[in-house]
């Protein structure tokens, strides 16, 4: 847990008054205090008012006493320095809210994770703005189905929703890169997060396209967003450019205006806040259960003397690595730190209320002394869980909730419905080094020394990298890279078949045997680019060249994979499998088949005895390590429905017993039990539809969880699945 950079006396003051008070009071006067605000609940849906007769309405116009259309002039959020306080419409708020990331749940999900959240009692959701999910190639925008921003915005509003918005252009999230795309890359010595003129126009014109878009959306102007947040975490930035904060102020207020709320985000420690925070932004902290609050708050204290106590990131939870056991935070810590901090009338958002899924290639690293790539799940202990189901957790922060606000009327949406699909038997398609042809259609490139992905213009995913051994080898000589130059998962191949793995901040050395001339292939992954540590300018690929015995290798053939593109165009399902040698040890691609019941429901896929998969599901990629954090993959109902897209899986440390197999089931990973609740309270179930049927075969017979589920047989709708392994381990 972060510690505050000192004990501030925290002295308990009236209840923010109901009358408006004075302009707000410098910032820096350093005056300790924590008021305890009047709560005002949430608005709820919107309803729209009865029908008026015109001469009532003639009538009341005359008067006065009638606004037309509520003008937006009447409404407003702001600060009072003077009460310690937030006020909306002119009357004291403190907000709960949670944290929910679009672009971790599918879009036909928006809507139940969002009243889940709702009926929770929040008042509001803090939103990400993730700039690279729209900006894939420079000035080439992508705001369309599971990225349409607005429509998730305007769905917040129709449900009774506040927003906080997050829009960055750096947000962490531990998302690829942190937001930033990785085309800034592009220019090597570009300085992110920085006054870097390069940068910074970069950002401007990001800003131009995205900040319209959130301006009619605000509090203000008729909209839910009350308040929006200026860059990220910024103290925790080596660089400490108060000029940067400084430009991007002035471009927030130039698009968005002079009325909005603007914040900063930073911890506890007091460097962080020091290079974290600016005049004119208000400046909140995070932190986590355990923290002693007082403490904690006696931080943002130290910063901004007066004004409302907000911790804009209180954890739930955490995040899960490769590698390493899932996380998991105790109920008991969550809901005592809530109602601690909603006692000292403080302002409140969960991250994460809902965690979700890092779909296709956007999960990040930390760079904590050495790199630590994120899972694909961002299950993150959340309180409704990566299935979108709500947990005991869930709960208990309900039930803080309820002592200081009344909670939306009606019983809690249930878990959704599960189905066990069954055992899927898998069969070799074709080796991954028989399919360059597909994979990369323009053919490779050629460099004396290895580029780097950024230097081919390769965003995510895979590289080959190809060379031929100059002499004969007839005694085991060693391949090596130098260091920190894997980025970041290295598998070595000669004359295609598999000899080692090479990993960054792991094994950077493989021992080789073969003829002049025989083929060497590495074949490269990017596992996600650094959201958090020292530097996220984290290029990928091979950053130096690998040598044999010390002689450096050259004269490289270059191959971008474009999986994606494959897939899109009927690959491998409109191909014949490859003739490849079955008993070759290497990445490979797998396919199989299973029957839908009609709807599609959503599901959980494991592959026993498989150590290291990538998948690409109705073009949302997923990595599983049966081994750690993270065995089994979460299958939205939506995937199943369209899962007929193949992609490439790496790399169990020993071959699994043919059949090889995976297999979709209702079992939940990690483990939590699941609530089905009525207004008299919660009966605990398990989120199973259907149980495990036997290999081979689906059992209808379903397992009710509050609700119907659909009985009927496995109708002729035929998806398939595919997988794919070769030695070398994790």
């Amino acid at each position: 847990m972060r510690c505050s950079p000192r004990a501030v006396l925290l002295l308990p003051l009236p209840t923010c008054r109901t009358r408006r008070k004075r302009p707000a009071l410098a910032k820096k006067d350093h005056v300790t205090g924590v008021s305890t605000s009047t709560f005002v609940p949430p608005p709820g849906p919107a309803k729209l008012p009865a029908r008026m007769g015109l001469p009532a309405l003639a009538l009341l116009l005359a008067a006065g006493l009638l606004h037309v259309q509520a003008s937006p002039l009447a409404r407003s959020f702001e600060l009072d320095y003077e009460e310690d306080c937030f006020r909306k419409d002119g009357v004291p708020f403190r907000y709960v809210s949670g944290s929910i990331h679009y672009a971790r749940v599918p879009r036909p999900a928006w809507r139940d994770r969002l009243l889940k959240m709702y009926m929770s009692g929040l008042s509001a959701v803090q939103v990400y703005v993730p700039w690279n999910y729209h900006e894939p190639q420079p000035g080439v925008y992508d705001f369309a189905g599971d990225r349409d921003v607005e429509a998730f915005l305007d769905l917040t509003a129709e449900l009774g929703l506040l927003v906080i918005l997050r829009p960055g252009p750096y947000i962490c999230a531990e998302w690829e890169m942190g937001g930033l795309p990785s085309w800034l890359l592009w220019k090597p010595d570009i300085v992110l997060r920085s006054s870097d003129p390069a940068y910074l126009a970069a950002v401007d014109s990001w800003l131009h396209v995205l900040l319209p878009k959130i301006k009619p959306r605000l509090y203000q102007h008729g909209g839910n967003i009350i308040s929006v947040q200026v860059e990220n975490e910024y103290g925790s930035y080596y660089a400490c450019d108060h000029g940067y904060l400084r430009h991007l102020l002035g471009s927030f207020r130039a698009l968005l205006g002079s009325e909005v709320l603007l914040f900063t985000t930073d911890s506890t420690r007091a460097e962080e806040l020091r290079c974290g925070t600016l005049q004119g932004l208000y400046a909140t902290i995070d932190f986590g259960p355990g923290s002693n609050v007082t403490e904690a708050f006696g931080a943002q204290r130290w910063v901004e003397p007066k004004g409302p106590l907000v911790n804009s990131e209180y954890y739930t939870g955490w995040l899960d690595y490769w590698g390493e056991a899932h996380a998991s935070t105790s109920l008991v810590h969550v809901a005592r730190g809530l109602e601690d901090m909603l006692q000292l009338g403080a302002s409140v958002n969960m991250y994460m209320f809902h965690g979700g899924t890092n779909f296709a290639y956007w999960s990040g690293a930390d760079f904590k002394d050495q790199y630590k790539p994120v899972t694909t799940s961002y299950d993150y202990d959340a309180p409704l869980s990566e299935a979108g189901d709500p947990t005991e957790k869930l709960f208990a922060i309900r039930m803080v909730i309820s002592k200081f606000q009344p909670l939306p009327a009606g019983p809690m949406p249930p878990a959704t419905p599960k189905y066990a699909y069954g055992r899927v038997a898998l069969q070799k398609h074709a080796d991954l080094l028989d399919a360059l042809d597909v994979l990369c259609p323009s053919g490779p490139i050629q460099s004396r020394f290895p580029l780097t992905f950024e230097a081919i213009k390769q965003a995510h995913g895979f590289v080959v990298y190809r060379t031929q051994l100059p002499r004969d080898v007839l005694e085991p000589a060693m391949l090596g890279a130098p260091p920190h130059s894997i980025c970041d998962r290295g598998y070595v191949m000669l004359q295609k078949e598999y000899r080692g793995t090479l990993e960054r901040d792991g094994q950077t050395t493989v021992h080789v045997m073969g003829r002049a001339g025989d083929t060497l292939d590495v074949l490269l992954e990017n596992m996600g680019r650094i959201s958090f540590g020292a530097n996220i300018s984290d290029f990928k690929g091979l950053l130096g060249n690998l040598s044999l015995d010390s002689s450096p290798l050259s004269n490289w053939l270059i191959y971008p994979l474009d999986i994606d593109a494959a897939v899109k165009q009927g690959w491998p399902h409109a191909a014949l499998p490859k003739s490849s040698r079955r008993g070759r040890a290497g990445p490979a691609f797998y396919t199989g088949t299973f029957e839908t019941p009609g709807i599609p429901w959503d599901t959980f896929v494991k592959f026993p005895g498989w150590s290291k998969v990538r998948r690409c599901v109705a073009g949302k990629g997923v990595r599983v390590n049966s081994s750690t954090a993270q065995p089994c993959i979460y299958l939205p109902g939506p995937a199943v429905d369209k899962w007929l897209q193949p992609g490439s899986v790496l790399a169990p440390p020993w071959a699994p017993a043919d059949p090889l197999c995976t297999r979709l089931s209702t079992a939940h990973w990690p483990p939590q039990q699941h609530h089905c609740a009525g207004t008299g309270g919660c009966t605990l179930h398990p989120s199973v539809a259907l149980p495990r049927p036997t290999p081979f075969q689906q059992d209808p017979r379903p397992q009710h969880c509050g609700h119907r589920i659909n009985t009927r047989l496995p109708g002729s709708s035929v998806a398939s699945c595919w997988g794919c392994r070769c030695t070398g381990g994790w």
